[in-house]
């Protein structure tokens, strides 16, 4: 298969693009920073393309099997108003300069599988959450829709797509996980905010495993949750990740200290969603690492 990427140096893209060589695949890689691609993904062909400045490099797309979406700015900051508008253009206008490049390109690939996020719900308490449930309507639900409206427009250019919708990604070099281990191998983890809202993990192979199944599998388009089958509450989480660390997991983090911290991110925290990912059962994937207390010592090899 011959597949391009965007967002390739990030956490996920640089397992995925390993994992499609290890496999025999052809990557080609777009990237705002070409040498610093090929400094963390090594030997690979990369392509430059601002996402938000134009449409992609036709070339860079025609012939190819398949198309992998990931570029967007880091949800997992301070939320200000510049930022905000960053995390907003890089996936809306991100979005719809690959689309313009698909356009453009022939012969055209097969399938699309872009990244969202299962922040499109909302905060939902512990409402069980599969693919079919409505959006939310705070900022970050009204981003993922814009961003899922514009990757869907594949559709109309006779691809399949495929909408990866991810929660929280388990491995030790990166993403929330990273984040969380100083304190707790201090002894100072704890529940956040009470600890009763619901964290929708997944573990960094099975989230790989889920966009090569979508690649893969002609059944496997719309939106897909990709969260392991039982999502724990914060509280769970972090007695789970205690026993994982041989630490205490008590000391109780406020939501005011997050919100001082982070201001209104800090409600993707405190708030989170019961994402089930019934379409990827449905679908025949079977998970690497469904159980939170495996998938953490996994995680943390």
């Amino acid at each position: 298969m011959r597949v391009t990427i965007t967002g390739a140096t990030g956490l996920v893209g640089s397992r995925l693009v390993a994992r499609l060589q290890e496999r025999g695949d052809e990557v080609t890689v777009l990237s705002r920073d070409p040498e610093r691609a090929r400094s963390v993904l090594g030997e690979v062909d990369v392509a430059a393309w601002d996402p938000t400045a134009s449409a992609a490099a036709s070339g860079t797309l025609a012939g190819r099997d398949a198309v992998v979406h990931l570029a967007g700015e880091p949800v997992a900051q301070r939320w200000s108003d510049m930022v905000k508008e960053r995390i907003w253009t890089s996936r809306e206008a991100g979005t719809r300069c690959l689309i313009a490049g698909l356009r453009q390109a022939e012969p055209r690939p097969v399938v699309l599988v872009s990244a969202s996020g299962v922040g499109y719900y909302g905060p939902r308490g512990d409402e069980r959450l599969d693919e079919s449930a409505a959006a939310g309507d705070d900022f970050l639900a009204s981003v993922v829709k814009a961003w899922e409206a514009e990757a869907t427009a594949a559709e109309d250019l006779g691809l399949r797509v495929v909408l990866v919708r991810t929660g929280v990604v388990l491995d030790r070099q990166g993403g929330a996980l990273a984040k969380m281990l100083p304190p707790f191998r201090a002894g100072i983890g704890g529940p956040v905010a009470g600890g009763r809202q619901y964290m929708p993990w997944i573990h960094l192979d099975d989230l790989v495993g889920i966009y090569l199944a979508a690649l893969d599998g002609d059944d496997w388009s719309g939106p897909v949750n990709a969260t392991a089958p039982e999502p724990v509450t914060n509280r769970q989480f972090s007695k789970a990740l205690g026993r994982a660390l041989h630490r205490p997991a008590f000391a109780p983090v406020p939501a005011f200290a997050l919100r001082l911290l982070y201001g209104e991110m800090a409600e993707i925290v405190t708030t989170g969603q019961r994402a089930v990912p019934r379409r990827a059962l449905e679908l025949g994937y079977t998970f690497l690492h469904p159980d939170l207390d495996e998938a953490l010592a996994a995680a943390l090899r």
